[in-house]
């Protein structure tokens, strides 16, 4: 019998998407396993165990091996820079990563105040552009930072667009289009590949369009 397979997972909409993959790619998950508050959930009949984590740490959980693979978005891989191995775009949760604020804003001459979730990554956009900024890292409701003068910009996830139209801001640049990838530690890899494989090949065809 093969060794449990440990996999880590955002919660959230990337979890609700990457579930549906499985499920299309034919892992039988339980019903409940979509409701379940619980944090470590095993699906004995399919050899796996799922760690359900906040999205920035699943890369942290599979370079440390705590988990063998995880799901992960392109922005926070970006950001992390974690020892991992990004095997496989599953192409779900489409979105991308932007620079907003208040309309009519002009740039300043001497260090803008930018707020974002992503420091790293926005730190090395600006310095691509020539343009050396502060950054100012918040963990939720970077929308808010150009209302109250936090910050004069933000960089931050967009999908519709929506949130930053609702709280009057603008989008001024887009930064990189970000999926959900199939990210392996790099051990796991070595130890656990016939596995690691199996579920790379059946997730490619759903990916693709061929269902299990």
């Amino acid at each position: 019998m093969s060794e449990v397979l440990t996999v880590a997972m955002p919660k959230g909409r990337i979890f609700e998407e990457a579930v549906e993959l499985l499920r299309k790619a034919g892992y039988r998950l339980p019903e409940e396993f979509d409701d379940s508050r619980k944090l470590i959930i095993d699906v004995e009949e399919e050899n796996l165990r799922f760690i359900l984590a906040k999205p920035m740490d699943v890369p942290t959980y599979v370079e440390h091996g705590v988990a063998d693979i995880g799901v992960a978005g392109k922005d926070v891989m970006i950001e992390e820079e974690r020892d991992v191995y990004e095997v496989l775009d599953l192409k779900i949760s489409e979105c991308y990563l932007a620079v907003a604020g208040l309309p009519g804003y002009e740039k300043k001459d001497i260090n803008p105040k930018v707020a974002s979730k992503y420091p790293n990554l926005a730190a090395q956009y600006f310095k691509e552009q020539g343009e050396q900024v502060e950054m100012i890292k918040l963990n939720g409701s970077i929308e808010l930072a150009p209302l109250i003068g936090l910050a004069d910009r933000i960089v931050d996830i967009v999908s519709t667009g929506r949130t930053l139209k609702e709280n009057g801001l603008v989008e001024f640049e887009t930064i990189v289009p970000i999926t959900s990838r199939l990210i392996v530690n790099p051990v796991s890899y070595r130890m656990k590949d016939e596995q690691i494989d199996r579920m790379v090949e059946r997730l490619s065809g759903v990916v693709d369009g061929v269902e299990a």
